[in-house]
């Protein structure tokens, strides 16, 4: 293994031993990132969330001042353990057969551990120009925190002219995914006595009336396809994840609220699937109030994420394929920060090391050899960029 992976297994070890769950703070973290980018006279800014307890990290390393560079992006949180059945520590990275084992390994702390093991190399450097790194929170939870990041970066110029965002792709460029929406809708009916339903409104049926409304659009989305023959699946695709109301099985439910997500393809209209709801959510609101003034059906949006919508042979795509060695791109179902920091009119790419079927898994791991390679593509985006 070179002395870049192995560093980088090093560093991954120690950002593993934060357990930086969404739910969680991740500043432990980020002061450690900001240390160690200290030990090689790199500042970094520190962009909060206002409560002290979540931050952004962003810093320039390398590189003339007043130059466009290339931004590596990453998020710093992780999904949860609960329930899941792990054979190892989640949080006490476990080298075994070749793997990287620890919550985080592949999504997608070994792509930051990466960056920072090359920070040394990226400093000395003699760079056209600069590598920014931008390591966000709360990605996990709906690209969440990166937003006062990208505002920052936005109100400098020049823009940087690539972002390459190192999700888990096996090291494949990824030019294009789909974009997320979530949402949380409540309903409220009148309580009864079950034998009474004449008196009471049920937002348990209400809420059902709508959910088979998704399913019908879902089945509708199918139909559809994919226009371009690029995505697995290859539709837009809906769900709703979970749901909660009533009190007991003879009293008519007075409240329900269920959780839902639809993940479009580039090319669809974003907003059409959440408009038809609405709509259908007043017909079914009016009828209610017709036995109850009290009753309502509120959607309320949770977080929303956009597309990455592929720009053939934009700098960041001739980029990666350049250091890859690749000569096409690919598509992911998934959604990355890249779409936010594509609207912000800075081209993006995703690129990292690691698998995403590991994501989110019990024993989630990373291939030593996926390090290896992921520390050879930092080292020749250094080269490309040397003076």
């Amino acid at each position: 293994m070179s002395p870049h992976a192995r560093d980088a297994v090093d560093i991954l070890r120690d950002l593993i031993g934060f357990d930086t769950v969404s739910r969680n703070s991740n500043m432990e973290l980020i002061r450690y990132v900001a240390e160690r980018l200290s030990e090689v006279g790199v500042d970094s800014e520190i962009i909060g969330d206002g409560t002290g307890g979540k931050a952004n990290l962003f810093a320039t390393v390398g590189g003339p001042a007043g130059v466009p560079g290339i931004v590596l992006s990453g998020h710093t949180d992780v999904v949860p353990v609960d329930g899941q059945d792990w054979h190892t520590d989640p949080f006490d990275m476990t080298e075994r057969d070749g793997r990287l084992y620890g919550r985080g390994t592949s999504d997608m702390k070994g792509f930051i551990a990466i960056c920072l093991a090359l920070a040394p190399d990226i400093a000395r450097a003699r760079l056209r120009e600069p590598i920014h790194f931008a390591f966000s929170y709360d990605e996990e939870v709906g690209c969440r925190g990166v937003g006062s990041m990208i505002a920052k970066i936005s109100g400098r110029r020049p823009l940087p002219r690539a972002c390459i965002v190192g999700e888990p792709t096996s090291m494949r460029a990824v030019a294009s995914h789909k974009g997320i929406r979530a949402f949380e809708t409540a309903i409220k009916g009148r309580e009864a006595h079950s034998s009474n339903t004449e008196f009471g409104v049920s937002a348990i049926l209400a809420a059902g009336r709508l959910i088979a409304f998704l399913d019908g659009i879902l089945d509708e989305m199918r139909a559809r396809g994919d226009d371009t023959g690029r995505f697995d699946p290859p539709y837009t695709s809906l769900n709703v994840g979970t749901i909660r109301g009533g009190a007991a099985i003879n009293i008519t439910p007075s409240d329900c609220r269920f959780v839902w997500e639809y993940r479009s393809l580039p090319q669809a209209d974003e907003n059409e699937i959440i408009d038809r709801f609405e709509a259908r959510s007043r017909e079914i609101e009016a009828e209610m109030r017709t036995r109850f003034d009290g009753a309502f059906v509120r959607t309320t949006q949770i977080s929303r994420s956009p597309a990455l919508l592929r720009q053939a042979n934009s700098p960041a795509e001739e980029l990666v394929l350049a250091l890859t060695g690749q000569n096409e791109t690919l598509t992911a179902a998934y959604t990355t920060e890249a779409g936010l920091f594509q609207q912000a009119e800075i081209p993006s790419v995703v690129c990292g090391p690691g698998s995403i079927e590991q994501a989110h898994r019990p024993d989630e791991f990373i291939e030593l050899s996926q390090m290896e390679e992921g520390a050879a593509f930092v080292a020749k985006l250094v080269k490309a960029l040397a003076a």
